[in-house]
């Protein structure tokens, strides 16, 4: 088990946090990395401070050996790396002992995306409790109409797990996002702090309404947040994950489902449908098209399995 960060590890964990704003998911990530990098340093009595270019890639050698995969190496490095450039701004340091280290290249898997069929299938099966546990005590409708509401905004409007659980009822100073109803918008914050506001479907929106009907029972006095647990404070993640997954095992999906899913279904069935590649960067908040660009060869996968079943030169005999 690692120790927890010391004083000054905790002070860059902070900032992180306030200033950098990293999802709690990233933000976990890379304090498992730094508890590691604290744990191999007092292990060989180095400070860290003080810690070489060859002593950091010994450790960084140490992360393969591990059999780390090439995506959680380069998660501790880009960890790594950050604090000691955070340390030189404040002179605790004079260079930054891992740049120029780059990270082993990892194979991008495509994302995996529903079909139109299964993403309707899937919002169309009636919602239930996933939780027989606390039945007795769980206002079923009002869960149920909670999830779908938030399987439509994911689905419809493309947001990310943490932009849809920082929606607000309302607009306010505090609020990280909000939903406008009348205007059929939802305004959220995303990654880097970048503020974007993207349309809601009519199916969501026939959806939130029935939420806004049910939320009162649920949702604490005084809670601002858009999706309430049952213990009437703002949802977090795990347990949305949790019954997504319910869900789509209830509609007799066989690939599991998980909320980013919905997410990259949205961007690859929005550009089958419209070729508007800029157009589905924008709505999904990416700083580069090149990130974008990767749901061109899913459109692709779709076209080769229509070409598949439908050309007769295709068709085996």
């Amino acid at each position: 088990m690692l120790p927890g960060l010391s004083v000054e590890l905790q002070a860059f964990t902070t900032h992180l946090q306030v200033q950098r704003r990293l999802a709690p998911r990233t933000l976990a990530m890379y304090t498992h990395a730094l508890q590691r990098l604290q744990a191999w340093a007092l292990a060989d009595a180095v400070a860290l401070p003080q810690a070489s270019s060859v002593q950091l890639r010994t450790w960084v050698a140490r992360l393969r050996r591990l059999g780390l995969a090439p995506r959680s190496i380069a998660i501790a490095l880009a960890a790594w790396r950050g604090l000691y450039r955070w340390w030189g701004q404040y002179g605790v340091v004079e260079s930054n002992p891992l740049a120029g280290l780059r990270p082993p290249k990892a194979p991008k898997p495509l994302p995996k995306a529903l079909s139109v069929d299964d993403a309707v299938a899937l919002a169309e099966h009636p919602g239930a409790d996933s939780e027989p546990a606390l039945a007795a005590r769980a206002n079923t409708p009002a869960l149920a109409a909670r999830d779908l509401a938030i399987l439509e905004l994911l689905y419809g409007s493309g947001l990310r797990i943490a932009e849809l659980l920082g929606l607000d009822v309302q607009a306010s100073d505090r609020a990280r996002g909000w939903l406008d109803v009348p205007d059929a918008t939802a305004h959220v914050l995303g990654k880097g702090s970048k503020r974007r506001s993207v349309p809601v479907g009519r199916a969501a929106l026939t959806a939130l309404a029935d939420w806004l009907l049910h939320r009162p029972t649920l949702a604490a006095p005084g809670e601002v947040a858009l999706f309430v647990s049952q213990r009437g404070t703002r949802l977090d993640a795990n347990p949305l994950r949790t019954r997504l997954q319910a869900q789509a095992r209830r509609a007799g999906l066989a690939t599991p489902v998980h909320p980013h899913m919905l997410r990259h279904s949205f961007a690859s069935h929005v550009l089958q449908s419209s070729g508007d590649l800029r157009a589905v960067q924008e709505l999904l908040g990416h700083a580069s098209i090149s990130t974008t660009q990767v749901y061109t060869k899913l459109d692709f996968q779709h076209l080769a399995k229509v070409y598949d079943a439908a050309h007769p030169r295709a068709k085996k005999p």
